[in-house]
């Protein structure tokens, strides 16, 4: 069930308003057949959500298909035209570089750059925020991009280093698979930050695009010698604040249109 403003969504004009194969229209119908209420304060911010997180899933499909290498910080790499790498392993927006150019970078030069999951995470939803927001609006928000993991993460999306329980799952919701008796000598098969395709199929950088079993197949083969337990599916999920950015979006729209 949707409520827009406290009061029943009219269903039948919403599911209208996106085609059916396009991952809004998937999101809306599991929100609608959800037998609990899922508030809006308007129709735009709903809309707002539904266009962010199909970028979400456009971006993570795209990387799937790029050069990215998987590697951990130690090994990292980056095209240092736009990024710095830091002792951390981290990247850092390099100077009188607009974040906009970096960004599309990395897709475009993917052979260019290696690194591992988290801060695929981190490309992702910049990628998505760049297409919703455009890149005027996305050089003055996003000014000093670092990317590396949760701890180094902007404000305005600081909340997609956070985990929580959740009742249902939808596509651009970022999941993580546990591997609890991970082998000590392969760390890096401690889990696995993936993003919710839909329909059970899961990104995750290094690993691919598979659904829940193969992941949890993957991180098997790295456990420690006489573990018993399997790796799993974690039942929260992270996503950034959409209300937030949806203000900041209205905001930062009409500002620019003032000046132009």
């Amino acid at each position: 069930m949707i409520l827009i403003d406290n009061k029943p969504a009219d269903t039948a004009t919403l599911v209208r308003l996106y085609p059916e194969d396009t991952t809004e229209s998937k999101i809306l119908r599991i929100l609608l057949s959800d037998e609990d209420g899922h508030k809006f304060s308007s129709e735009d911010r709903l809309d707002f959500e539904l266009k962010l997180r199909s970028e979400i899933v456009k971006a993570s499909e795209a990387l799937y298909r790029s050069r990215l290498a998987f590697k951990v910080f130690r090994e990292s790499f980056c095209n240092t035209d736009y990024w710095v790498r830091m002792p951390d392993g981290g990247f850092a927006l390099k100077e009188r570089v607009k974040p906009s150019d970096a960004v599309r970078d990395i897709y475009k030069n993917s052979h260019k750059y290696g690194t591992e999951c988290a801060t695929a995470m981190l490309i992702i939803y910049y990628k998505a925020l760049l297409e919703v927001f455009g890149d005027e609006a996305f050089d003055e928000l996003f000014s000093n991009i670092y990317l590396m993991n949760w701890h180094r993460i902007e404000t305005l999306i600081r909340e997609v280093g956070l985990m929580r329980s959740a009742s249902i799952y939808l596509p651009g919701d970022r999941r993580y698979f546990k591997n609890p008796d991970v082998n000590p000598e392969t760390p890096e098969w401690q889990g696995e930050n993936v993003i919710d395709l839909g329909g059970d199929l899961y990104y995750g950088h290094g690993a691919g695009k598979h659904r829940a079993e193969t992941f949890i197949k993957m991180l098997n083969r790295n456990r420690a010698d006489g573990a018993d337990e399997s790796a799993y599916l974690m039942d929260t999920v992270g996503n950034p604040n959409y209300d937030k950015l949806y203000d900041v979006h209205s905001r930062t729209r009409t500002s620019l249109t003032q000046t132009a």
